[in-house]
């Protein structure tokens, strides 16, 4: 018997999807582009170990088919997954295989299931490895790292027989009130841009596909607002949010989600221009549109009913629907002329080519041990970032790096003994005793002779102030004092959720949270309760060193009262503790460098370090500048810069090609961990008013105490490309500065000529 076209391995894929697709029928097309069932609800427990349930057999048998299941592995608050029901390692991979051999052997094709998980920092499954969140990453500037952690975590992930990895990548801090902030790589595009390639790459290795999550323009809503409208104009979203976009997809991303945000009066499920125009039309792009959980069913508000809704966003370019139920109805939206079925099969056929190039048909089940590659150990690599990405914001008075010869330590604040505040949103239930706290590190830390005292001092909200008094009798009597303040993500049962997982927030926070998906801030600045308990404990004398474990830049003016230092860990993830005690002992330099601007106060936003050159001058009332620039860190030891030197003063617009180097002395007494960066700021020309300046490259340096090194940047047509007037990258004639520094507050530049020339001149 001869076997159908796509069942052979050996022909080419799209002779695989034609002959598959042209054996379909309309209800199992509409089967391949739903992704419509929570993947928790697929299984349930028996005995020891998980059956699959009847809603499961009910959704397989409604399309002959299932196109993807989202989730199957997710455990968290929402959806109600914990150790007690959900599924382990082991338990993940046997109920992966059974949703795939259920689904093959009781469809008439056969055609395997795309299984979706979530791994925004680490696959969010039971027992699955906890990175630090994006912005830590971001603050770690450093995509090889980064790439290598995603590799380990994403082998986790295809081990339980995952397909997919859905990793938030795309969106930029433009608004640091947005609860996702922590989501996101950074507030600029070129360092997204590259820890989005970082990220594509590291999943690539482990044989796992990345969606990136969201497209596009998403984190510059209104108001830092969640889910809203964003006010981007087409040259605002060319020039900064769509830059690690272009990258993601030129490293191989399998696929793009459509964010829930609208551009140009439309959202981004149904913009034409964005998925179809832009994405494919444009850039090329052959993989899926994804989009975001039950994006298409809001836009009944637009269409006036669901099959409208299904059809709009599938002739818009979305390929792939999440837990909506507009999409189940697209049988009918072409059966009544409301799109075509070309259309349909054209994003059936995407889907179908994702699976065939994934290898389903011929390995639908989880790899076996003996299959599967040897990757580095995702939660070491997740230490090392949670340790690359501390960064030093103040320091005065020289009491860092602590003596193991100190008496006596206070450790103060609510962020001080928690593993759950210091893990992010996006988490799945953890093994009490898993984690290192900031506590429990610097007990481990200090000498045998030094003790350890601790007192939360204040909740994490609210102005309760009531554990102050206690506090500050630790401090008073200590010889310095680690206050660990900053926010929080952790949810938990008594958070409430929206029908997408969002927490729902209004006139409050619920459950102790100040940052996540949903969990948005008007005001920047710490609560009361950490601003008294900080300003008491400053009014003993003692010295005082605060740690900010956060998810996004808190407004700082508040630390007016007396700091030795302030150090930002953002949300290190479970053994980020032990990283943080590491640094504040000087075992480790504190090489994290701001990803994102630290504002004064909100009422400054926006206060990105690329804005446009229009020399503002600033408020009355306070500046207009940030409290620490984009890119800022400080370390135990000294540097000084020289001048930037240029190979060549002049280039043509075609293809120019230059080195600028710099030299770095380390002038202090400790090893120097230099991040060198590089920023091209528009003097004359172009088809745009400029920015201020914009980073093109970053260069890491390890120097020894009284050497230097020199930074070799190669520049070229990517360094010096700028979106033009028909909104295309290119080199434009003009003059340029090319500066590097340590912060982009802090640089130095020298002059480059672009001319409207053919080749490089001298």
């Amino acid at each position: 018997m001869t076997l159908p076209r796509y069942r052979d391995p050996a022909a080419p894929v799209p002779d695989r999807v034609r002959d598959l697709l042209g054996r379909m029928t309309l209800a199992e097309k509409v089967g391949q582009v739903n992704q419509r069932m929570y993947g928790w609800d697929a299984y349930e427990r028996a005995g020891d170990g998980h059956r699959l349930t009847d809603a499961f057999r009910a959704e397989v048998a409604a399309f002959d088919g299932m196109g993807a299941l989202y989730g199957l592995q997710r455990a968290d608050a929402w959806s109600g997954v914990g150790f007690a029901d959900g599924l382990d390692a082991r338990d993940g991979a046997r109920t992966a295989a059974a949703v795939q051999r259920y689904v093959m052997d009781h469809t008439r094709l056969g055609i395997p299931v795309l299984l979706v998980e979530e791994m925004p920092h680490g696959h969010q499954a039971l027992d699955g490895t906890v990175l630090p969140v994006n912005l830590a990453v971001g603050a770690t500037w450093d995509p090889d790292l980064y790439a290598d952690a995603v590799a380990g975590a994403a082998a986790e992930l295809r081990a339980r027989g995952a397909h997919i990895a859905l990793v938030s990548a795309l969106d930029l801090v433009r608004d640091p009130r947005w609860g996702r902030s922590e989501e996101c790589f950074s507030e600029d595009p070129y360092l997204a841009a590259r820890m989005t390639e970082a990220l594509v790459e590291g999943a690539r290795r482990a044989g796992v596909a990345v969606v990136l999550k969201h497209f596009a323009g998403q984190g510059a809503t209104v108001g830092g607002r969640n889910s809203a409208a964003t006010e981007l104009g087409p040259r605002e979203l060319h020039e900064v949010h769509l830059a690690a976009a272009r990258a993601g997809v030129a490293a191989g991303a399998a696929g793009v989600m459509a964010a829930y945000n609208e551009f140009d009066g439309l959202p981004c499920v149904a913009n034409r221009y964005l998925l179809t125009d832009l994405l494919r039309t444009e850039w090329g792009f052959e993989g899926v549109v994804m989009a975001d959980g039950t994006a298409v069913d809001r836009l009944v508000r637009l269409t006036g009913d669901p099959v409208s809704a299904g059809a709009l966003a599938l002739d818009a370019g979305c390929d792939l629907s999440l837990w909506d139920a507009s999409f189940t109805r697209l049988g009918e939206a072409v059966e009544r002329g409301l799109v075509s079925e070309s259309a349909l099969d054209a994003a059936v056929a995407r889907v179908l080519t994702l699976k065939f190039r994934l290898g389903l048909f011929e390995q639908p089940l989880p790899p076996a041990r003996s299959e599967t590659v040897e990757l580095p150990d995702p939660a070491e690599l997740g230490e090392r970032i949670a340790r690359a990405s501390v960064t030093l914001l103040a320091h005065e008075g020289g009491v860092l790096p602590l003596s193991r010869a100190v008496r006596r330590i206070a450790v103060l604040g609510p962020n001080a003994d928690s593993v759950a505040q210091q893990i992010g949103d996006y988490t799945a239930p953890q093994r009490p005793g898993g984690g290192i706290t900031v506590l429990e590190g610097i007990r481990a830390a200090v000498a045998a002779g030094t003790e350890v005292v601790h007192d939360r001092g204040c909740a994490l909200v609210g102005d309760d102030v009531s554990g102050v008094p206690a506090a500050v009798a630790l401090a008073a009597g200590s010889d310095v004092a680690v206050l660990v303040l900053g926010g929080s993500s952790a949810r938990s049962p008594d958070t409430v959720f929206d029908a997408n997982g969002a927490a729902v927030t209004g006139t409050g926070t619920p459950s102790g949270m100040t940052c996540g998906e949903g969990v948005d801030l008007a005001d920047l600045a710490l609560p009361p309760g950490q601003r008294a308990l900080l300003t008491a404990v400053s009014a003993t004398g003692t010295p005082v060193v605060v740690v900010l474990v956060q998810g996004r830049p808190h407004a700082l003016t508040e630390l007016d009262a007396p700091a030795a230092a302030v150090l930002s860990a953002w949300y290190p993830g479970p053994r980020g503790g032990r990283a943080v005690a590491e640094v504040l002992f000087g075992d480790a330099e504190p090489r994290g460098r701001l990803p994102v601007s630290v504002p004064r106060s909100a009422a400054q936003l926006p206060v990105y370090y690329n804005g446009k050159d229009h020399r503002y001058r600033g408020y009355a009332d306070q500046s207009a500048g940030p409290l620490h620039a984009f890119g800022h860190g400080l370390s135990y030891t000294s540097v000084v810069y020289g001048a930037p030197r240029l190979s060549q003063a002049r280039v043509g617009t075609r293809a120019p090609r230059l080195t600028c180097r710099v030299t770095v002395r380390n002038t202090g007494s400790w090893p120097a961990e230099e991040t060198v960066q590089l920023y091209v700021r528009r003097l004359s020309g172009g088809s745009s008013w400029p920015r201020v300046r914009e980073l093109r490259g970053f260069v890491r340096l390890t120097i020894a105490p009284g050497e230097e090194a020199e930074a070799v940047f190669e520049v070229d047509r990517d360094t010096l490309a700028s979106v033009g007037r028909d909104l295309r990258l290119a080199v434009e004639p003009g003059l340029v500065e090319l500066e590097t520094g340590p912060a982009s507050d802090r640089t130095t530049g020298v002059r480059l000529e672009i001319t409207d020339s053919e080749s490089n001149a001298t």
